[in-house]
This record gives structure tokens, C-alpha cells and sequence, in this order.
């Protein structure tokens, strides 16, 4: 019913209530101090518990997600979470564990912990992972200090810059930032590649290393990633693995044999955990044999059979703490789960299939959208903009953008993919299906891509208005973000 789409303020009437409470005989509580006393009754709606339940319940069908529909957003890897991974994360016996008992009592947890720290070195070809981190940018953070403990210890202070592809993620050079590092800046080639013919120049005394992703944030492997490795370590540099991108490399190429150093995973991409809107999440950062006593504290190792707890007392030489214990358990428990439940054949099919997935859909939509660079792909491609969008049938000769591509995608029931990012592509697209949707599901996204092409062409007024069936058209963002409205009544 419409009528609860309304906001809860609006369904309000005087002296309507959904409880009621007995009448009390145990006496008045002590009297809260004026102070702390509000000076005026809580604003709070007046509502039935039959309009609370339904107009909530109506609320939460206008969320999108995973489990609603095909979300194909670039670069963030929004893939299925198995609902097993959700029961072992539930079971009584890791749910009510606390951090600071005992160790003797929590070697079953400890033992996720070291297993899922061997399994994560398996895949990626590195001697040590921390769970520490809990989140992507935080394993950067993490990863950079660690790079910078090692040249520090050594007494190599001039190193203080990091070089960055300027197809890199912003969180790359935001995170050396913070780390208190510069940023230099390697192009890419026409072909989307770091130029190595770029870097050369750039390597020197005073590089601490550099943050790759591979494949890139264009979906595109990085064939000279030897090369590179070997002109970075010439110069006394470590090489940074951003893992956002690891999900279609799973069985098949493991960073450390490409020559990285550090890296770091995002659990909620490539190992299927929940995104988390924020929070919970994990950035579990994994480092090569001579880097591994650089690790943050604290960490799990295995002593005499049994699991053990290092400090920073122990381990003098550690990065430090970036965590008040070890990170989200939960959801590395999640993560663990798919390992598990996919084992090695399997972890290698679903980066086959990611590939696949997005190669088709590329092949599929390349009449219609302009793909800049046209090589095979890996787990994402990017688009930029249509090919026709309508401009010589307006008025003002402004076709449709890839704003209304996105927006348009809405009203078909299809989340839109990243937008505008990377930056080298003005009307950039960037599409990443993963592994885990059906083919008749990415032909319907196909279907629908191809129709809004189809209305930009003919009558762009029809994307610009979009979308016409959501809950809400378009706000105006900008004003959103500015100056939000907090509270019902300041309107």
C-alpha cells in the first residue's frame, strides 16, 4: 500500500500508540539530573505497531543488494555471499567468544586464524598474512607502514615516495598520504599499461616502492609486470599488491611470483563476505619471507602444538598496531568458509568464470558503447559512453551521459555499474559481472544495456528524465550532500 511509503512522521496521529505498559509498583526511579535532563519531549512519531511494522517493512523492499538483484559495479567486486558462510559465522561456539580471554580457551578460533593465514599464503604466493586490517584502504595504511618500517630499520630515510599508476584506485595515493609518503605519478599507454618506458626515469634512491594493481582498474593484466618488478627492486623499492582486483587471478597467477612484496586482500570482494555498508569488513594485508617479522601486532603463531598470541613486547620490530585486536573475526570466518567450500579446483573455476563473464558481455555491447581499449579483459571492462547518445536529435546538442545510462538502468530493475571512474575515460563505464550470476541474467542485463542505447539514439529526453520508477527520481545530490536535511520538520 501507498499509504506506508509515507515517512513515519507522516504517519503519525496524536494519542495513537503501539504499546502500552502495566501500571508501575516498584516505586519512581531516581530522578535524572537537571543537567543531563532534556528540556523539551522527545519528537517521536505516533503510530500503530501494525503502521510501524508494514511502513518498515515497505522501506526495507526499496534497498538494493547481492540477494535483490545483478549489481554489476566495477572495481568493487559485489558477488553473491553464500549463506553457509552466514551459519558458520552464527555458530554458538564462535559467536560467543570475546578478545580478551585466555588463549588456552580460544584455541579453536586461534586455529581459524592460522589456517586461514596458511590458506591466504597458498593463493597468493606470500609467507605471512595479518587479519588485523578492517578494510580495504586500511590494509593499504597497514601495507605502506610496513614498507616504510623496512626501509626505516635499515636506515634508508631517504626513501619518502611511492609511485602510483594514474589507473590506480584514489584509495592508493590517498593511503601513502596518510602514510606520510609523495605520490609520483606513471602513465599508462593508448593500450591502458603502465608505461614502463615512463617509469624508468622515476626509479631512484628515494623510491620506497610502488602500488600496482594487476590486473588493473581497466580489467587489463599488466604483461610486463616482470619487467617491472625486477627495475623496482634494482633500485631499492618494494612493490605494493592492491588486491581489490584478485578475484579472476583465484588458482591461476599468485602476486608473489610476479614479484611483489606486499599486499593486501579485500575479504568482502574476492572471498564472497559481505560488504557491510561501512563496517564490518576486512583488509587482511599478506608479506614476503624478509618482510614477515614487520607484521603488525598481534599476531598468531603456533608453538609446540598449541596456537599462541604475539604482542608488540615480543616483536620490537613490528609495523605496529593498527587494530585494538585482530581484526573482524566474523567476517574472516566467512571468508574461510568459501575457501573451504570451493577448495582449489573450484577458487579456480570462479576466476575463469569471472573472466569469461565480463569478455562476454563486452563482445556482446561493443556496437553500442565505445570501448577504448578492445583486448581481452579479465574480470571488468570499461565503456566510454555510447556510441550515439542522441545528441543531433536535441535541441541544445547534449545527448545522453553516462549518468543516464546509469540512472535509466534503474527502472529495468538493474543496479548500475561504477561510474565515471577510472578517470582516464571522461564517459567511463565500468562493468565487473563476477562469476557468480547465470547467463540468462547477464543476458538480460545485456538486453536492457542494448535497449537504453537504443532510446539514447532515438530520444535521449527518455534517459535524462530517468529513472521514472524508483521511489524517488533524482535528487539533487550536490545540495543532499551539502546541506542534508537530519531531521523531519527542517525541510
Amino acid at each position: 500500500m501507498k499509504y506506508y511509503d509515507k515517512l513515519i512522521f507522516e504517519l503519525s496521529k496524536p494519542g495513537r500508540s503501539g504499546y502500552s505498559l502495566p501500571e508501575n509498583v516498584f516505586g519512581a526511579a531516581p530522578a535524572v539530573p537537571q543537567t543531563l535532563a532534556r528540556k523539551a519531549e522527545l519528537a517521536l512519531p505516533e503510530v500503530s505497531e501494525v503502521d510501524v511494522v508494514r511502513h518498515y517493512t515497505n522501506l526495507s523492499q526499496m534497498n538494493f543488494g547481492v540477494d535483490t538483484g545483478f549489481y554489476p559495479l566495477g572495481s568493487c567486486t559485489m558477488k553473491y555471499n553464500p549463506k553457509v558462510n552466514e551459519e558458520v559465522a552464527a555458530m554458538p561456539g564462535f559467536l560467543g567468544l570475546h578478545p580478551l580471554q585466555p588463549e588456552s580457551t580460544v584455541q579453536g578460533a586461534l586455529e581459524v586464524y592460522w589456517n586461514m593465514e596458511k590458506a591466504l599464503a597458498s593463493i597468493t604466493g606470500m609467507a605471512g598474512f595479518t587479519f588485523n586490517p578492517c578494510a580495504g584502504a586500511h590494509g593499504e595504511l597497514t601495507g605502506l607502514m610496513i614498507m616504510r618500517q623496512y626501509h626505516l630499520l635499515r636506515g634508508d630515510t631517504k626513501r619518502t615516495k611511492v609511485i602510483v599508476p594514474d589507473s590506480a584506485h584514489g584509495t592508493n595515493p590517498a593511503s601513502a598520504a596518510v602514510c606520510g609518503l609523495d605520490i609520483v605519478v606513471v602513465k599508462s599507454k593508448e593500450n591502458g599499461l603502465v608505461d614502463v618506458a615512463d617509469l624508468i626515469p622515476l626509479l631512484g634512491d628515494d623510491i620506497a616502492g610502488i602500488m600496482m594493481t594487476n590486473p588493473n582498474t581497466l580489467g587489463l593484466f599488466e604483461k610486463e609486470i616482470a619487467e617491472i618488478a625486477e627495475r623496482v627492486h634494482a633500485c631499492g623499492g618494494l612493490l605494493y599488491y592492491d588486491g581489490a582486483n584478485m578475484n579472476p587471478l583465484l588458482g591461476a597467477v599468485r602476486p608473489g611470483d610476479m614479484g611483489f612484496d606486499i599486499m593486501h586482500l579485500n575479504l568482502h570482494k574476492t572471498f564472497s563476505t559481505p560488504h557491510g555498508g561501512g563496517g564490518p569488513g576486512s583488509g587482511p594485508v599478506g608479506v614476503a619471507a624478509h618482510l614477515v617479522k614487520y607484521l603488525p601486532t598481534p599476531h598468531v603463531v603456533k608453538e609446540n602444538g598449541k596456537f599462541h598470541i604475539v604482542n608488540a613486547a615480543e616483536n620490537p620490530e613490528s609495523a605496529g598496531q593498527v587494530s585494538a585486536f585482530m581484526g573482524n573475526f566474523g567476517v574472516i570466518l566467512r571468508a574461510y568458509a568459501y575457501i573451504l567450500m570451493l577448495g582449489k579446483q573450484n577458487l579456480l573455476l570462479a576466476g575463469r568464470f569471472a573472466t569469461m563473464s565480463a569478455n562476454y558481455i563486452k563482445e556482446c555491447l561493443k556496437d553500442c558503447y565505445k570501448l577504448p581499449i578492445p583486448s581481452i579483459c579479465k574480470h571488468e571492462f570499461v565503456f566510454d559512453g555510447l556510441i550515439d547518445d542522441g545528441a543531433s536529435k536535441t535541441e541544445d546538442g547534449h545527448g545522453a551521459t553516462t549518468l543516464d545510462v546509469a540512472k535509466r538502468l534503474l527502472d529495468f530493475g538493474f543496479h548500475a555499474p561504477t561510474i565515471y571512474f577510472p578517470l582516464l575515460f571522461h564517459q567511463a563505464i565500468m562493468i565487473e559481472p563476477t562469476e557468480t550470476e547465470s547467463k540468462e541474467t547477464i543476458d538480460a542485463f545485456i538486453d536492457v544495456m542494448r535497449k537504453i542505447a537504443a532510446e539514447a539514439a532515438e530520444d535521449p529526453a527518455i534517459l535524462k528524465g530517468a529513472p521514472h520508477n524508483t521511489p524517488i527520481s533524482r535528487p539533487d545530490e550536490t545540495r543532499a550532500a551539502r546541506q542534508p536535511i537530519l531531521k523531519y520538520g527542517d525541510a
